[in-house]
Formats: structure tokens, sequence, C-alpha cells
């Protein structure tokens, strides 16, 4: 039976490996993912906390909560690398920073 501190670990490695993987990488694409592994282990901490402390909903709220969130950033953030490909055909975040004007 896993503990919380197994699923701290599990989290924390999902969490270390997105924010490489969004601070090292120029595809911008990556770096959504990047981005969604950092949000996906911030849900395993709240339903990891919610149930192994006392009864509440509120970790569960949270999880759906930013579940929501990361739906909207991803089709935001896709919707962003779909119009820079159109302008640029690239989808460097080199090319981004050219938009800065």
């Amino acid at each position: 039976m896993p503990t919380l501190s197994d699923y701290l670990v599990l989290s924390a490695i999902l969490f270390s490996i997105g924010l490489a993987g969004a601070l090292t990488r120029r595809n911008t694409i990556i770096i959504l993912v990047g981005l969604e592994m950092m949000l996906n282990a911030a849900n395993i901490n709240l339903v990891a906390f919610w149930h192994f402390l006392p009864p509440s909903p509120t970790g569960q709220m949270f999880a759906l909560f930013a579940i929501a969130i990361a739906g909207a950033e991803a089709a935001t953030g896709l919707a962003l690398v779909i119009a820079v490909y159109r302008h640029y055909r690239s989808v460097n975040a080199e090319d981004i920073s050219n938009l800065k004007g």
C-alpha cells in the first residue's frame, strides 16, 4: 500500500521533469507539455493530501479547479502556438520573443 511520502516523491519527480522541460527546451509545444506535467504534479499532491489527511473535499475541489485551468491553458497555449507557426513557420520560443515589438 503506497504511503503519502510515495505520492510526494512521485509528485516531486514529475514536477522536476516538467520544470526541466519547460526551462531547457526551445520548442514551445514541449514547454507547454512541461507546464502540464507541473500542474499534474500539483494535482497529485492535492489528491494525496486529501486522501491521507482528515476528510474534507477541498483537495478534490482544488484538483478539479486545477484541471479546468490546465485545459484552458492548453487551449490558449496551442492557439498561440498555431498563430505563431502561421506567421514564422516555426514553433521555437526565440521566434516568439521577436513579437515584443
